[in-house]
């Protein structure tokens, strides 16, 4: 049976299942169950640490920025976020209040405050994460190179093909904009 996109069956994606090794569609059902694992696990660290997930992926963005050496401000975390600087505050105040981040002075602008992680934080993060990150580790260096080569390579086509906007128009904007 041909496989086409918008059919559904047994194999719960959009295409009908293959009998063949390693098919594109086994591959695309894997991918889906690995996104499915990945939100399990994300749900399991934000019940574990006591945080929405805009909490934990605003903590994730200070600790990126502690470890190149970024200074974010609130107004930062508002935009990666795509929420108002008014729910920004809110949650910078829960993190705040959590042990997780503090406000600092601003090193570059004396007007402006500094939001940071803290070295609690940072260490609650990574104790939290560490054993399923070192799993990871493992199956990825349990690979040899090429094989690393491969998958980094698909997940780098993956990433493009899922970050194309189908609603953009020719000037980029979507219809709804």
């Amino acid at each position: 049976m041909d496989a086409h996109p918008g059919e559904h069956d047994r194999s719960g994606y959009w295409f009908a299942d293959s009998d063949t090794d390693a098919s594109s569609v086994e591959v695309l059902n894997l991918l889906r169950r690995y996104r499915e694992a990945e939100t399990a696990m994300r749900a399991r660290v934000r019940e574990d640490m006591g945080m929405g997930e805009r909490d934990i992926l605003a903590l994730r963005f200070l600790l990126e920025a502690r470890a190149t050496g970024t200074v974010l401000r609130q107004k930062d975390i508002a935009d990666k976020l795509d929420i108002t600087t008014a729910s920004a505050s809110n949650l910078i105040d829960r993190l705040v209040r959590d042990g997780y981040a503090q406000r600092t002075p601003h090193p570059a602008d004396r007007r402006s405050v500094a939001v940071e992680a803290t070295d609690d934080g940072d260490r609650e993060v990574r104790e939290t994460l560490r054993r399923m990150h070192d799993r990871m580790y493992a199956a990825t260096t349990a690979m040899d190179a090429q094989e690393r080569a491969v998958v980094a390579v698909f997940l780098r086509r993956m990433i493009a093909s899922v970050s194309t906007d189908d609603h953009a128009g020719d000037d980029g904007h979507t219809d709804h904009e």
